[in-house]
């Protein structure tokens, strides 16, 4: 029988880029998608969620756009081999984002208790919110949910 869909060969199959392409690709991704998440996060402040508990609802909103957004991107450019359909890799995938979300909510949320009143508390909280969401993310994503076999 022949088939009309597009097969991948072992040889044509896309090889994961070396671990310092990965590194660049994915903080690139990352920053971007940062943006976002800030981006999302500021205007959500901006609107009237400034003040408890609406302000860890916005940290929550902005989280889940932009980490999913960074998701679909690294699965795409920076861990290429890794790819997979099923649900292995989505239950990783809830599984460390349900992790990251309340790392990073929580952490906002703490921050925004403990820091010292400034004008740039809310962007300092958020940036130490998702430098430690961050740095768990990568090594999760690398070495569990898009792990070559």
């Amino acid at each position: 029988m022949v088939s009309t869909e597009p097969q991948e060969s072992a040889e044509t199959a896309k090889a994961s880029p070396g671990l310092f392409a990965q590194l660049v690709r994915f903080a690139l991704i990352g920053g971007c998608c940062a943006l976002l998440d800030l981006g999302i996060y500021s205007g959500e402040r901006a609107l009237g969620m400034d003040h408890a508990p609406w302000d860890t609802v916005a940290r929550a909103i902005s989280f889940i756009i932009g980490t999913t957004t960074a998701y679909f991107l690294n699965r795409k450019f920076t861990f290429s081999a890794g790819r997979k359909e099923g649900a292995g890799q989505v239950g990783s995938f809830v599984l460390l984002y349900t992790v990251t979300f309340f790392v990073a909510v929580g952490m906002n949320a703490l921050m925004l208790a403990v820091l010292p009143e400034m004008a740039w508390k809310p962007t300092l909280a958020w940036v130490i919110s998702q430098g430690t969401a961050t740095a768990i993310n990568f090594v999760m994503l690398k070495w569990v949910v898009f792990r070559e076999n």
